[in-house]
């Protein structure tokens, strides 16, 4: 289908503003219906753009019509379709950045409604389709409406599969949380979703969305190999991928809440005014405990790793939603008077990005002391050993690092939990580098292992003060005192054991333990002065 043959269609009533006659014969790969001022994140190559035009105003219009237009010259859109109903038309300034970016724009009736733009092209798409013989072309037809009305995967999947008279179809994530199936189709456990898949039993069709991370895309699944001909698995596999790029593409009210909810517990010195409860409202939590806090980012450790389009907090934010979903299914559910079971509270969650570009999230239900009490994955301990393993499997070539806060009782310690879970993400990138590893603040309990969490400059600012001159490993007479003091520390501050376990006499130790308190001001019987030591070797 191309950009003339919508102009050619009498029922939509639309006015071309400009376009050069090759710019028309385009051909038009999708829709995509956006009110962002910058949605280049959102288009991909051939698609039309439907916009309502919200994002414009009369002052600053200009400025904000060329970012527009631009990001969708950047992006390869295909046509720009401008609703008039906004503004009565479509405004001057528009209409010239798309002749200086040679995008055609075409004005939409204020009494035409978008989705009969989206059914048009949809139902052109799929009927060029139909002399395969994949899918009946009813079926075809309904999921083409379906995709207009913004249809969930459990509804298109359901649609796809009707015909078959209860074959069982999933929709697996990487890591294999289920995201639809069709009706009365047995649950499978997450570890077994991925085995399932990992070992070919059934047949698997990618579902290959533009614009998703690695740890959300979704696998179309069959128990049964002889379940559906392979063209239709591909054909139903190219329609979950439309519904999930549209989802991708929709604005999120839940996803701006939960950013605006980063930002104020990130900020310095916040009120404890009620804002935070307000904040998480807007989030769909609710405004009493527990509480739990996960802040995580990404490292890709191997080229082929990176995804074109996906940036790295991206990869970390859709990580963070992965993990989530999880634990929500887990724990029942989220929604209003929804429960996990047996009396435990369902789990909900918030996931977005804080100021400094990490992902976050905020988990609310199961036990204050960060326990399951009946949830099926747990709150703490198997997030390391089942959750967030499965996760970060999904990607390899990427480390997932992950830091824990203690659970928090009320929205008021909020703000604590977050820093602790920052501390925790320090100690993760600290301990494992090149590998995914998730840290909970609670668990550090000893003093190396709350030293991890101190940022790596620290650590070497402080080392280098507290050790001064010990460092010099140029000089071997000072080598060799920095030696002493790791092994008299390391026993415990006894002489004999010292001397005993570098072959060296008792009085050699004594004058090599003098001149370490010399160079370094610190006296080595007093415990505290021992401690910042023993704390400056380990930040080494």
């Amino acid at each position: 289908m191309h950009v003339e043959h919508l102009l050619g269609d009498a029922s939509l009533g639309l006015r071309l503003l400009w376009a050069e006659d090759a710019l028309l014969r385009r051909e038009i790969s999708g829709v995509t219906v956006t009110d962002l001022e910058d949605p280049a994140r959102f288009v991909r190559p051939g698609e039309v753009v439907l916009s309502g035009l919200v994002w414009w105003s009369p002052d600053g219009g200009s400025g904000r019509a060329e970012r527009f237009v631009s990001a969708l010259k950047d992006a390869g859109a295909a046509a720009l379709l401008a609703g008039e109903e906004t503004h009565g038309a479509v405004p001057d300034d528009l209409v010239e950045a798309c002749v200086r970016h040679r995008v055609p724009v075409v004005g939409v009736p204020a009494h035409i409604m978008f989705r009969s733009i989206t059914d048009t092209v949809y139902l052109r798409q799929w009927g060029g389709l139909s002399r395969h013989q994949a899918l009946p072309e009813n079926t075809r037809v309904r999921l083409s409406r379906l995709l207009a009305q913004e249809a969930g995967p459990g509804a298109v999947l359901g649609a796809a599969f009707a015909h078959l008279g209860g074959a069982a179809a999933y929709v697996f994530t990487p890591s294999g949380r289920t995201v639809a199936a069709t009706a009365g189709a047995a649950a499978v456990p997450a570890r077994e979703a991925v085995a399932l898949v990992a070992d070919g039993a059934g047949v698997t069709a990618s579902v290959d969305a533009g614009g998703v991370s690695a740890y959300e895309r979704w696998l179309l699944y069959l128990p049964d190999p002889d379940g559906a001909p392979p063209r239709m698995l591909h054909e139903v596999a190219a329609v979950l991928a439309r519904c999930q790029e549209a989802g991708a593409r929709r604005p999120s009210a839940g996803s701006r809440a939960a950013d605006e909810l980063g930002a104020l517990l990130a900020a310095a010195g916040g009120r404890e005014d009620g804002t935070v409860g307000a904040a998480l409202r807007r989030c769909g939590l609710p405004e009493t405990g527990p509480y739990q806090v996960i802040v995580a980012d990404v490292e890709v450790r191997a080229p082929e790793a990176r995804q074109p389009g996906v940036a790295e907090v991206l990869l970390a934010e859709g990580a963070l939603a992965e993990v989530a979903g999880h634990l929500v299914e887990a724990g029942g559910g989220a929604g209003e008077g929804a429960d996990g079971g047996e009396g435990v509270p369902a789990v909900a969650a918030a996931v977005g990005r804080l100021p400094d570009g990490c992902a976050f999230a905020v988990l609310s239900g199961g036990a204050a002391d960060g326990s399951t009490d009946g949830c099926a994955d747990g709150w703490a301990d198997g997030w390391a050993d089942e959750v967030w393993s499965l996760v970060a499997d999904c990607a390899p070539g990427v480390a997932l690092h992950g830091g824990i806060g203690v659970p928090a009782a009320e929205p008021e310690g909020l703000r604590g939990a977050l820093a602790q879970a920052h501390y925790a993400l320090t100690s993760a990138r600290t301990t494992a580098p090149g590998a995914s590893r998730l840290v909970d603040a609670g668990a550090l309990t000893t003093l190396d292992a709350l030293l991890t969490g101190v940022p790596a400059d620290v650590r070497d600012a402080y080392s280098h003060r507290v050790l001064g001159p010990l460092l010099e490993s140029d000089r071997p007479a000072i080598a060799v005192l920095l030696s002493t003091l790791e092994t008299f520390l390391a026993c415990d501050g006894s002489w004999a054991r010292t001397a005993q376990a570098l072959h060296l006499h008792v009085n050699t130790v004594h004058y090599r333990v003098e001149r370490i308190e010399r160079l370094t001001g610190r006296d080595l019987s007093r415990l505290r002065d021992r401690l910042d030591l023993w704390a400056a070797l380990m930040c080494r």
